[in-house]
């Protein structure tokens, strides 16, 4: 399941799905179990955002969503509707971003945006994390969902993802002391109009540029859009575009719900400092922990934590969607090489994230969706690092899909 193309899960004719009742009963228990108890707990939102997790698990798995193929076949075969599902996918979020952040509320809560700093720090971070989602596999939201849905491989590259986040947490204050350019946001410097027909604008000519580019290596263009039943909301799979859609609509949600963008890989810094505290080490004491926030997350539950419960949420999401489509099936053997490639490339994926101040959602689907232009050089980073981690895969026995 893991290392998804942009092409898998889509066969030419769509067969009725096998439904494996045992796996989806497990599924919606945890679901419905953990929205209840994390509720009760730590208020309604927190329960609310658990079952948005799942939401974003459910499309992800569905639409097989793919941020690491979408890239690979992109600079490697001159294919890019995934490139086009995510231009669609941050156009859908931006109309909603960018004049509630203009005005500082959505629905009466206030939000706020995601942004970074522009230094050494992200430039060097988004390549390391585009070098490592090619060796490992997987993105940050492609780990969690292909973990739902039955892959035991990346487990690995869980595993060294957090342990990555925890040590770039640890050596981030040093990166971000390096000289750098403030935090640069489109709706701060034009408004938030102007700012959205700017960006709308580049969404629409990076689509049509792989679209031509495509056309021109390919004779035809694969489109983000097939005719699809609705037996396929449930049971997949599902059109690109259905998933960009999905993903854009569950943003916006996170931002009316918690009052900022989704993000995913700050939870594996938190939970990979805790392990790393249970050592003796004085994490508390790193830098990166001493805001008034981050410090309360350290010392709380992780299910405290709204990262947290969302990544959880997206794991059981995957395995309700993978039930319903008959495909939970793990494999419990993987060649050697292909392990060592998950494990050094879950390092590059935490320690990059960290730097880089998000992954491929919180730096660039949140922070694009926010107007800010630390997701754009993120974006031409993490392609950078791709081209590289595209040369790295045979060395590891895995393939790169070229068209004959």
């Amino acid at each position: 399941m893991a290392d998804l193309s942009v092409t898998a899960a889509r066969p030419a004719a769509i067969e009725p799905a096998r439904l494996d009742s045992p796996i989806v009963g497990v599924a919606l228990i945890l679901l419905l179990a953990g929205c209840v108890t994390l509720g009760n707990a730590y208020g309604w939102r927190q329960g609310a955002l658990y079952l948005l997790g799942g939401g974003l698990g459910f499309a992800l798995y569905h639409a097989a969503f793919g941020f690491t193929s979408a890239f690979r076949v992109l600079i490697a075969d001159g294919r890019g509707a995934g490139l086009r599902a995510q231009m669609v996918m941050l156009a859908v979020a931006a109309l909603v971003f960018f004049p509630a952040l203009g005005h500082g509320s959505l629905l009466g809560q206030a939000v706020k945006g995601e942004a970074g700093p522009l230094g050494p720090s992200l430039v060097v971070g988004a390549f390391l994390f585009g070098v490592g989602m090619q060796l490992a596999g997987g993105c940050a939201s492609g780990t969690l969902y292909t973990i739902g849905g039955g892959s035991t491989r990346m487990l690995v590259t869980l595993a060294f993802f957090i342990a990555g986040s925890a040590i770039g947490a640890a050596q981030l204050p040093g990166w971000a002391a390096l000289p750098s350019l403030p935090k640069v946001s489109l709706i701060d410097s034009f408004g938030w109009l102007p700012a959205l027909l700017l960006s709308v604008a580049l969404f629409a000519a990076l689509a049509l540029v792989s679209a031509r580019v495509e056309r021109r290596r390919h004779g035809r263009i694969e489109p983000i859009w097939r005719p699809a039943e609705w037996r396929q909301l449930v049971s997949g799979p599902w059109p690109l575009i259905w998933g960009a859609v999905a993903l854009a609509i569950g943003n916006i949600l996170t931002l009316v719900l918690a009052g900022r963008p989704w993000g995913v890989t700050s939870g594996f810094a938190l939970w990979g400092s805790k392990l790393w505290a249970l050592t003796g080490a004085d994490v508390a004491s790193w830098g990166y922990w001493s805001s008034p926030a981050r410090a309360t997350a350290l010392h709380e539950s992780v299910f405290a934590d709204i990262t947290s419960v969302m990544d959880f949420g997206i794991v059981f999401g995957a395995l309700l969607a993978a039930g319903l489509a008959g495909r939970f099936a793990p494999v419990w053997w993987a060649p050697w090489r292909s392990l060592a490639a998950a494990a050094i490339g879950g390092v590059l994926l935490g320690y990059g994230a960290r730097l880089a101040y998000g992954c491929n959602i919180g730096a660039y689907f949140s922070g694009i969706a926010s107007s800010s232009l630390h997701g754009w050089v993120w974006l031409l980073m993490a392609l950078a690092g791709t081209a590289v981690g595209i040369r790295l895969r045979p060395w590891f026995g895995l393939a790169v899909e070229r068209s004959p």
